[in-house]
């Protein structure tokens, strides 16, 4: 498995490796490879196990930057062309 599939150099430049934007990017390039595991091995349980795992650290994620800066949120999830979170 390729790391660094597609991690946008617009969006993380070499200060922010740690930041909750490349974090994101990281584990969105994630979920779109194990979906596609995912969609060959409708079985593979324990694949899809991880998979609802990375998807929650993903999504604790966004909601830490959505309460930090709604203008950083917003633009990284604009880039990274998934859907924002539910609102109440």
């Amino acid at each position: 498995m390729i790391k660094n599939l597609s991690i946008r150099s617009s969006l993380v430049t070499k200060e922010q490796k740690g930041s909750a934007e490349s974090q994101v990017c990281y584990l969105t390039n994630r979920i779109k490879t194990l979906t596609q595991h995912l969609q060959l091995h409708r079985r593979d349980y324990s694949c899809q196990i991880g998979l609802r795992k990375i998807v929650g650290k993903r999504h604790r994620l966004l909601v830490y930057l959505s309460k930090r800066d709604i203008l950083r949120y917003n633009d990284l999830i604009s880039q990274l062309g998934i859907r924002g979170l539910k609102t109440r």
